[in-house]
């Protein structure tokens, strides 16, 4: 019980550490007006909000669409604690106010992620790497708490959707959702993605790599990561918006040959 309260007491803590990675996206339409401004001060000052300010938890990592890993992106998650094998997560570009909502994350417990069925599993990636690697972060709470944190966070799930294809450099939520995964291996994610990551928040993720070497890696379930040995499950857009990544990304990243075969559109990935 004590373990559990701890991290809960150090995952209160993380939603500090931000405001220091702008939105790449600027939405077209007219500057807010005065009347606007006041209404969502008012709004603000009078309104309850539970559900906004139960997302008391903050974790930066990176995505990419399954089937699709050179469309890559930093994604900034603010998460509330549903109980202690679910937390759900709103995701964002950035970290200002300006930061664009790009989906939201759904993360599970080794325990329940093993009662669901196969068809269910191949929607979710696993956590080892991310954590393992130093690429997931809790920006602003201590080094041994955060450590904590992902002591936890290693054995855990997720299911990703993003709504928002912002590293795009779209103007407007356009497309239909798509599913993303996580990086499961070295060589992977772009370095120069990592590297201006934690310039941003003055870190190193080599050095949390090094810190984390005794976070025990539990075996992942064959049933995640399915990109990896079956054709990745990807939504079939219909409005032929085409999810690739225009620019940073490396052309040269290494992906099983299964990956290149999909559930939807051949062209669209």
């Amino acid at each position: 019980m004590k373990h559990v309260l701890f991290i809960s007491s150090m995952m209160l803590l993380a939603g500090c550490g931000g405001e220091n990675s702008d939105s790449n996206v600027a939405a077209p339409g007219s500057a807010e007006t005065a009347k606007t401004k006041i209404l969502e001060k008012g709004a603000d000052v009078l309104q309850n909000k539970p559900p906004i300010e139960a997302l008391n938890a903050y974790l930066d990592g990176f995505h990419f669409y399954s089937g699709n890993m050179q469309g890559q992106m930093e994604a900034h998650h603010y998460c509330s604690i549903v109980n202690e094998d679910v937390t759900q997560c709103v995701i964002y570009d950035g970290n200002t106010s300006s930061a664009k909502i790009m989906g939201v994350e759904y993360i599970v417990s080794e325990k329940l992620f093993k009662t669901l069925p196969s068809s269910e599993k191949a929607l979710w990636h696993s956590h080892v790497h991310e954590v393992k690697s130093g690429s997931l972060i809790a920006p602003g709470i201590p080094v041994f708490a955060e450590k904590e944190l992902m002591k936890k966070l290693v054995t855990t799930y997720g299911k990703t959707w993003h709504t928002w294809h912002t590293d795009l450099q779209k103007e407007l939520p356009l497309g239909i959702p798509q599913l993303m995964m996580g990086f499961t291996a070295d060589g992977q994610a772009d370095p120069g993605m990592i590297a201006a990551r934690d310039k941003n928040f003055g870190i190193s993720s080599a050095d949390k790599r090094a810190d984390r070497a005794d976070i025990v890696a539990p075996p992942i379930d064959p049933g995640a990561d399915a990109w990896q040995h079956s054709p990745p499950v990807q939504l079939t857009d219909p409005t032929g918006f085409e999810h690739r990544h225009p620019h940073g990304a490396q052309t040269n990243l290494p992906a099983p040959a299964s990956s290149r075969a999909t559930t939807g559109s051949e062209a669209r990935q």
